[in-house]
């Protein structure tokens, strides 16, 4: 089985729930550590790597996470960025960075595994609490490109998915399309 099509078995099949409990902004999210549980059984012979690297842009402290799947020949990887805050109430300097490290670790799976397609409690306005509506199933999306019949039907279903899709899952789109039209070509 193809990297790509195990990635596409991982994302269909991960549910990592909002178990974790906000208790000063009265919202629930999930941490890095509960994907981590959560995908492991999935994994199969894959292996999942994270790794940090510092960048400094305009003066801030940037933490970027990537994440590496890998079937020992090939992987996919997906990153993400957290900024640093300059002081954080009740935090030393090691854990400001660890903070944005979890952060950043934690998008870069979610990226990866295509597990927030709306908005994080923890990236919005919590005095407004209003849902937030889901705007595509991109496993239903990967699963359609990963199947399309011909060149035309997947050009087709790739234009529909791109003009509805989220920065994030327009990121993944375009990788699955690209590697499905460069296995085709």
């Amino acid at each position: 089985m193809s990297i790509y099509k195990k990635l596409a078995e991982i994302q269909q099949k991960l549910k990592a729930p909002k178990g974790q409990l906000n208790k000063f902004g009265g919202y629930k999210y999930r941490s890095c550590e509960d994907i981590l549980e959560a995908v492991k059984p999935l994994l199969g012979d894959m292996t999942l790597t994270i790794s940090d690297a510092l960048d400094e842009m305009g003066g801030r402290v940037y933490i970027c996470a990537v994440a590496k799947l890998s079937d020992g020949e090939n992987c996919i990887t997906t990153q993400a960025y957290a900024r640093e805050s300059e002081t954080k109430k009740g935090m030393d300097e090691s854990q400001i960075t660890g903070s944005a490290s979890s952060y950043a670790r934690k998008y870069a799976l979610n990226g990866l595994f295509l597990i927030d397609d709306q908005k994080d409690a923890d990236s919005q306005d919590n005095r407004d609490s209003a849902p937030v509506a889901k705007s595509l199933d991109i496993n239903k999306v990967l699963s359609a490109l990963t199947d399309a019949k011909d060149s035309s039907e997947l050009e087709r279903l790739y234009k529909a998915a791109k003009s509805r899709a989220t920065p994030e899952q327009l990121e993944v789109i375009d990788f699955t399309y690209n590697s499905i039209k460069g296995a085709t070509a």
